[in-house]
């Protein structure tokens, strides 16, 4: 059977993974099943079984009126035959190359909206007495300026490369190869990041709780702004190794476009509850920490980080390929 149920998720590889393609997968696995178990009955061997399973139920053109699929595999054959862009290996690794640089921009740039608000805070600690505090609210922005400019040049940074998200592509299979063993060597440096991350987003309290001294809350800030900066670090390097492998997957490609989260497969059962409830537990956190601190001006924070988190959380727990 699980000959059969490769050669069915082969069949199903380029199908939109919408319910309805679902549903049909799952009627044709049943009628698969019953008809190989009727076959073994009748004392038919196991490899003659399922070699009569598939010459029977292994065309999905012939089978697409039957399931309810004509459209679909009518729209997956034009898709097959539309022109796709070659990507070389140097393409690809220019394209990791931009990426990393892009994150590099972006995170920094996240680091300075976030650590910004030290500025008022350091120059009335320290000088306060001198009633500067309009030098402190003018350096604010100067760090969101620098921080929006770094935003808008990352744009630019990998614009030549908008067509693996857009444009039908392929890649030998050396390409594909190299692209999976850079993206399994940085998995470790994802994980290390968002560990890092978590603990410094979370320990960020402890200086103003240990010294009772103003200018010490701008630790708050700073660490949740490295914890920050190693997520938006590592989830966009990630995700271009996710781009590379899906360019010549058009269907994929369908299927992120429409959003739909319910479609996704993550690696454990613990992990898709964790996904489904998350932004659950985030508000019940902030509403928490907002009501026992009174801090309502700096809890904003935590919505940041959790936006962020989350696209990282996913990056880790969805299940691969």
């Amino acid at each position: 059977m699980e000959t059969i149920k490769s050669y069915l998720d082969a069949m199903f590889s380029s199908m939109p993974n919408t319910p309805e393609v679902k549903k049909a997968k799952a009627e044709l696995f049943s009628m698969m099943e019953d008809k190989y178990n009727e076959l073994i009955a009748e004392g038919v061997n196991e490899n003659t079984a399922v070699g009569t399973v598939i010459s029977e139920f292994g065309n999905l053109d012939e089978l697409a009126q039957d399931l309810g699929l004509t459209k679909e595999v009518e729209e997956v054959h034009e898709r097959e035959q539309q022109p796709k862009r070659f990507v070389s290996m140097d393409e690809a690794l220019e394209f990791i190359r931009c990426e990393k640089k892009r994150a590099l921009l972006v995170a920094t740039g996240v680091l300075l909206c976030i650590t910004c608000v030290c500025w008022p805070i350091v120059t009335d600690a320290v000088w306060g007495f001198m009633n500067i505090d309009n030098y402190g609210a003018a350096m604010r922005f100067v760090w969101i300026a620098v921080g929006v400019g770094l935003f808008i040049y990352s744009s630019f940074v990998s614009s030549d490369f908008s067509f693996l998200r857009k444009e039908p592509c392929q890649m030998d299979m050396a390409t594909t190869d190299m692209i999976k063993e850079k993206k399994a060597e940085f998995k470790p440096i994802t994980a290390a990041a968002i560990t890092l991350g978590c603990a410094l987003c979370i320990c960020a309290v402890v200086p103003i709780m240990i010294f009772d001294i103003d200018i010490f809350a701008t630790f708050i800030f700073i660490m949740v702004g490295i914890g920050v900066w190693l997520f938006v670090y590592s989830g966009i390097i990630n995700s271009s190794f996710e781009t590379l492998l899906d360019a010549g997957n058009v269907a994929r490609k369908d299927i992120k476009s429409n959003g739909n989260e319910e479609d996704v497969e993550y690696v454990s059962k613990g992990a898709k509850i964790l996904m489904e409830s998350y932004w659950s537990i985030v508000t019940c956190l902030y509403l928490i920490i907002s009501f026992t601190t009174f801090n309502w001006g700096s809890t904003w924070i935590i919505w940041v980080i959790a936006a962020i988190a989350h696209k990282v959380f996913k990056i880790a727990l969805v299940k691969e390929d």
